[in-house]
């Protein structure tokens, strides 16, 4: 489609964080034009499926969701006040063990649902059931990541790479990255077979580190190492990648992600509410690592929401630091969209430019928490909320906009689905 955004303000994410006003035109799936505003006989040379009048909003890159569970929305508000290990192996895994692949495809498009209003424009899943995933994420006109899950329970090498070849060229909605669960629950000699398919391919490596100190200290009992240097003497950051969580982590953890360009993930909503702990992103940043923000899934923080990720971001380090200076809002800003792109591997769709992957949302600015306008980047971070996305096109297709949804599917339907799968795995239980 071909669509002309007029009268608008727009943040490009591309360098720096300043903001025009004019005009951004999106002819198929890319962004053709972002500047001033064009003269009449300028703009009918192009034949237009809509032009839209933005009324000074905002039109900034998409949020990208650099961890996340999709499906796990069936658990929301079911498992909860639990720690991590209570949590993971009394209420998930007995759960997860019923899930079928037609449960996992219909709440993969109901947690997609949710990524849209907080203008989440892509994700990057650690799930199983990768092809399920890969079809309700295509039909629902939905950019996904997928990041392998294998562990000692399930998976195998020769899996993940024919995830890796078959998801890579699905569609262009679609792609992979190598992973696996996590250290505690994954045998070395697995994690030594990925890192091999690393080296085949060239390709980076992503899983949960350190996210509880119980997580680290295990690690150390067994092995005489952290995570991440055991990871790193397995040879798996040969290639880049990086960890989700990252809370516990020491300086030669940290110097570990600063020498290899790894990436760290943070999820301050679910290691806030599992009570795992703080991340040191200050220090991170300090160091010159690259953070981005991940939801973690439904079961564990309970929505997916980038507002309130990018608010615990700084609230969180600002606590943590002792300092109300720690983790700039520009900087949270940057984590939850050019950096969530890098660490996805999604370089056409990080900012706003002609040639770009128009991946865009639009922020109401005519609510009452965008006023007044002191500072608009700061605004988004501190005081944005979801009621502030207006808008959110995926591959220059406008998948929702002023609260109704063009995803191929009657919300209505999705939520008696996931309220279906719930209960019948309630009955499964107490009928075992």
């Amino acid at each position: 489609m071909n669509i002309r955004f007029y009268n608008a303000r727009i943040l490009t994410m591309d360098g720096n964080f300043d903001i025009t006003e004019g005009e951004l035109w999106v002819e198929g799936k890319k962004i053709s034009y972002i500047g001033p505003s064009k003269a009449p006989e300028e703009v009918d040379k192009v034949e237009w499926d809509r032009q839209i009048d933005a009324q000074r909003n905002l039109l900034m890159p998409g949020f990208k969701d650099a961890h996340t569970h999709t499906a796990m929305t069936f658990l929301r508000s079911y498992a909860d006040d639990l720690p991590l290990q209570d949590w993971l192996n009394k209420q998930v895994f007995p759960k997860e063990a019923l899930l079928t692949g037609e449960d996992i495809y219909f709440l993969t498009k109901h947690g997609i649902l949710e990524y849209l209003t907080s203008g989440i424009t892509a994700a990057f899943d650690m799930y199983m059931h990768t092809d399920q995933i890969a079809k309700a994420a295509v039909e629902s006109g939905f950019r996904m990541v997928q990041v392998g899950a294998i562990n000692d329970f399930g998976g195998t090498l020769e899996e993940c790479e024919q995830d890796y070849l078959r998801l890579n060229s699905y569609n262009e909605l679609s792609s992979y990255m190598f992973g696996f669960h996590a250290e505690y629950t994954t045998k070395r000699d697995t994690m030594r077979g990925l890192a091999a398919l690393a080296e085949r391919y060239h390709a980076p490596i992503y899983m949960h580190n350190s996210e509880t100190k119980a997580e680290v200290e295990g690690c150390i009992q067994r092995y005489g190492l952290t995570p991440t240097q055991l990871f790193d003497e397995l040879g798996i950051f040969e290639y880049g990648g990086g960890g989700f969580h990252c809370v516990w982590m020491d300086q030669k953890d940290l110097d570990i992600y600063k020498e290899k360009g790894l990436y760290a993930v943070t999820n301050p909503a679910s290691n806030m509410k599992l009570a795992s702990g703080i991340a040191p992103i200050q220090k991170m940043l300090d160091m010159g690592i690259t953070v981005a923000i991940g939801t973690d899934g439904a079961a564990s923080n309970n929505c997916l929401d980038m507002f309130r990720e990018m608010f615990l971001v700084t609230g969180l380090a600002k606590l943590r630091e002792k300092d109300a200076s720690a983790v700039d809002a520009r900087e949270v800003l940057k984590m939850a969209t050019v950096n969530g792109a890098h660490a996805m591997g999604l370089d056409d769709c990080d900012v706003l430019a002609e040639g770009k992957y128009a991946d865009i949302i639009m922020i109401d600015m005519h609510q009452p928490n965008m006023q007044p306008e002191n500072n608009i980047v700061k605004n988004i971070v501190y005081a944005g909320s979801k009621q502030n996305v207006k808008m959110t096109m995926i591959n220059g297709y406008i998948v929702y906009e002023d609260g109704r949804f063009d995803v191929g599917e009657d919300p209505e339907f999705l939520y008696d689905k996931a309220n279906s799968i719930i209960q019948r795995m309630i009955q499964q239980s107490k009928n075992a």
